[in-house]
């Protein structure tokens, strides 16, 4: 397999090694404060003694349940130096979704914002092994948690950065546990090693051409695995500077783009077609940088050619998952083919198979997209089983994507094997808001499925069968109903009601026949 420059055996070990060749320089800047390396490593010091002091053990989990911030770094990076495991946690996610994860991870602390408190006194009553809640901001005396231990942020600030010397994580040790629906609707905690990290941002800091001299413009969230183990890390690996968002502001974006800093820009393909139509709305497209890149969800080429057209610049594509972070990639050099995700990353290895017989196809073949490299996962969280089902005896991960291959290496995404719906770059399995919508005492039975949509990819429809002898329920109130119990983007944007819902012999809902009936 092709070597990788700056591997090392974890990101805190790629951190520290740019720390150590430039202690000065920008690391994060984030609302007016800038940190250097050293102030970096500082900061992830002091977390490290304040969650030992708060109990945390090698081996532990602990979730981090922040929007962007420096204290979501702290808390990531403190974490692992403590030899614990981060639970990664959307911020969008409410009491259904929050409940599994604490519960399923068996995670012993959880670092949110005090504002979400509220939410975690209503789920710790099910969670018996979480001890400990870290709360950023102001914390009120009315908050409600009854069991764990209630901490303010200050506790973790205040910490020794000279405590003993600096612990640097085993390679093979559990880094990250990022959870990923499956298609029953039961979430899965996908298991990081601090290796899979590290090749990681090796492959995509060779094949990006990204060096010390990049400042990155990271309005993604840090929850997820293109903001956090692409953006975020890749920084670290090459000792660059990440100018760190809370959120996207489509002008916010275009008017840093514009001052001249800023050399790289991250994004999902909503946020480009933002971008467009906010440069449109100007009368002219920001000054040139040295690379826009896309991924979470399908790049439309029309939306490829619209850019192009108004900033003068390709998007580079490319294409990840949770459980293996970066796969493939169009090239930096080279032609950026719309509607393409490109070829795997320096050190990976990707195939397609067919679906039935597993055997390799020839190009132009539909078939069933495989990665196998040092950037794949070590398995589900306590989950043997489905770990076993995602791996063939070779190694190889099946992605539950489909595909096909040009014959010069380009991989076009054709669909997926699994019913996902990726609305605005988050993934949403239709299941889990089935169960949510049949919770409703006047839905009988729901299908849901993605329809296409112009701005975010798919729309989230759902055919909806009204239950008999109970008040009428009209869309609004099942929409709100969504909204109470899921993370926003997980609502349906539209609600057909129908007499049935088509099944076939084994009672399955056929989805194709939905989309009929709520298109």
């Amino acid at each position: 397999m092709e070597a990788t420059p700056f591997a090392s055996p974890s990101i805190l070990h790629a951190l520290v090694a740019s720390r150590d060749r430039a202690p000065g320089h920008p690391c994060i800047v984030f609302e007016g404060e800038t940190l250097s390396y050293d102030a970096v490593v500082a900061l992830a010091r002091r977390w490290e003694v304040g969650l030992r002091g708060a109990g945390i053990v090698p081996g532990d989990r602990v979730a981090v349940f922040l929007e962007n911030s420096l204290d979501f770094v702290g808390a990531y990076l403190g974490t692992q130096l403590a030899g614990a495991t981060v639970v990664l946690v959307n911020t969008q996610y409410r009491q259904v979704e929050l409940r599994h994860i604490l519960e399923d991870s068996g995670a012993r602390a959880c670092v949110a914002d005090a504002t979400r408190l509220g939410d975690l006194a209503r789920v710790v009553p099910d969670l018996p092994a979480l001890a400990v809640i870290v709360a950023v901001g102001d914390v009120p005396g009315d908050h409600g948690v009854v069991g764990p231990v209630v901490v303010g942020v200050d506790a973790m600030r205040s910490g020794d950065v000279d405590a003993g010397p600096l612990r640097l994580p085993d390679a093979d040790a559990i880094a990250v546990i990022g959870y990923t629906s499956g298609t029953t609707g039961r979430s899965k905690g996908a298991m990081l090693r601090h290796r899979n990290l590290d090749a990681n941002a090796a492959a995509v800091t060779t094949a990006w051409h990204w060096t010390a001299s990049d400042r990155l413009l990271l309005m993604l969230p840090l929850f997820h695995v293109h903001g956090l183990c692409v953006g975020m890390h890749g920084t670290w690996t090459v000792g660059g500077t990440v100018d760190l968002r809370r959120k996207f502001d489509v002008a916010e974006a275009i008017e840093t783009i514009d001052g001249g800093e800023v050399t790289m820009f991250f994004g999902v393909p909503t946020m480009y077609v933002r971008m467009v139509a906010e440069a449109s709305a100007r009368g002219r497209a920001p000054r040139p940088i040295r690379l826009y890149v896309s991924g979470s969800a399908p790049l439309s080429a029309q939306v490829f050619g619209e850019f192009e057209a108004t900033f003068g610049q390709a998007i580079l594509e490319r294409y990840g998952m949770t459980e293996t972070i970066m796969n493939l990639t169009n090239p930096f050099d080279g032609e950026r083919r719309p509607g393409t995700v490109g070829a795997p990353f320096p050190g990976q290895e990707a195939r397609i198979v067919d679906v039935r017989s597993r055997v390799p196809v020839a190009p132009e073949v539909d078939g069933e997209i495989q990665v196998r490299g040092p950037h794949v996962f070590a398995g589900y969280w306590e989950r043997p089983d489905s770990t076993a089902e995602a791996f063939d005896a070779d190694g190889w991960f099946n992605t539950g994507d489909l595909g096909r291959a040009s014959a010069d290496g380009y991989v076009t995404i054709t669909g997926r094997a699994k019913e996902l719906i990726i609305t605005g770059g988050y993934n949403v399995y239709p299941r889990e808001v089935e169960e949510v919508l049949m919770a409703h005492p006047a839905v009988a039975d729901a299908g849901v499925v993605g329809m296409p949509d112009a701005e975010f990819g798919e729309q989230i429809v759902a055919a909806v069968v009204r239950r008999p002898g109970v008040p009428e329920v009209d869309a609004p109130m099942l929409v709100e109903f969504c909204r109470e119990n899921l993370a926003a983007y997980k609502k349906p944007k539209r609600i057909v009601f129908v007499d049935a819902l088509p099944r076939n012999a084994m009672g399955k809902v056929v989805k194709g026949e939905v989309k009929v009936l709520v298109g």
